[in-house]
């Protein structure tokens, strides 16, 4: 039997998309069942029996102060990062978007650090952060300020690491801003100052609504990555891991030491489901109430 062209190229897509979704569901989705299946059984990994518990895992994980405290300390990284780089990555991408001579050179300069491994970042600006050698102290003591402990101060710590996310990530919303500003059409600044509007009057009736896609894309995505915030708070509080009296601590940073320190891979996988299910939720909340159609 002979296949048309449009039936071979068919044939040729679905072959080719097969190899992704194999991956895909072998490196993304079995994980996450599998995960729901550890935390109903007491896993412990060098115990070779590992007896169904039911919803054992999840009650102690409810009854844990730890737990709550690690949940309010990601809500609270949430709450500083998201905005934070929302906000001034939109600004300077407006301010980039307007200028012509040295953009590349700025764009790669802002987009650099995210490129950069995250641990390396972490320690340098753990060392930044140094409360006697540092390089924020030590332009304090010029201004004749008195010196901060920032890591080691449990009410610094979680907004010191906050910031250094916010730098980090910063190039990203940056770009992807620029790209949503440049895929605006000139004609709709034409005609909204042939009708005499003002700059905010563009920026608030044309540019805000216009990037309402974009927008959404990096509010869920910057949401979803404070959520799973880990690396720089192991590197940045490390040995004290989680920082003075636990301040710093995340659902994810609790997740890894439940499982690799203390090996209640159980415990540690009941919290996963209920990162992913919070996460599901926000990001279904997100679409729902951002989302915009808007059209000219």
């Amino acid at each position: 039997m002979t296949l048309s062209l449009e039936a071979r190229k068919r044939l040729w897509a679905y072959i080719f998309i097969t190899l992704p979704v194999l991956y895909f569901l072998i490196v993304r989705i079995f994980p996450m069942f599998y995960a729901f299946n550890i935390s109903i059984h007491e896993w412990d990994i060098l115990s070779p029996t590992k007896p169904f518990v039911g919803l054992k895992n999840f009650r102690i994980l409810f009854a844990d102060p730890m737990f709550w405290k690690a949940l309010w300390n990601t809500f609270l990284y949430t709450l500083i990062i998201v905005p934070g780089g929302l906000i001034p990555g939109l600004a300077i991408a407006l301010m980039l978007n307007n200028i012509t001579r040295f953009a590349v050179f700025f764009r790669v300069l802002f987009f650099a650090p995210f490129v950069t491994s995250l641990v390396a970042i972490s320690f340098i600006w753990k060392w930044l952060y140094d409360p006697t050698f540092g390089f924020f102290n030590t332009i304090l003591k010029a201004f004749g300020l008195p010196a901060q402990n920032f890591l080691q101060d449990p009410n610094q710590v979680l907004p010191a690491i906050a910031v250094m996310t916010i730098w980090q990530g910063l190039g990203f919303q940056i770009i992807i801003f620029l790209a949503g500003l440049r895929a605006i059409p000139d004609m709709y600044y034409d005609a909204a100052k042939i009708d005499g509007a003002g700059p905010w009057q563009i920026f608030r009736y044309i540019t805000i609504p216009l990037l309402n896609p974009t927008i959404v894309f990096l509010v869920i995505t910057s949401v979803i990555q404070s959520l799973r915030i880990f690396t720089q708070v192991f590197n940045m509080t490390f040995p004290n891991v989680g920082g003075p009296l636990r301040n710093a601590t995340t659902l994810v940073l609790e997740l890894y030491q439940q499982a690799f320190h203390h090996f209640k891979m159980g415990y540690a996988s009941a919290i996963t489901v209920v990162l992913f299910c919070i996460i599901l939720v926000i990001t279904l909340f997100q679409l729902k109430v951002l989302s915009k159609k808007v059209e000219y």
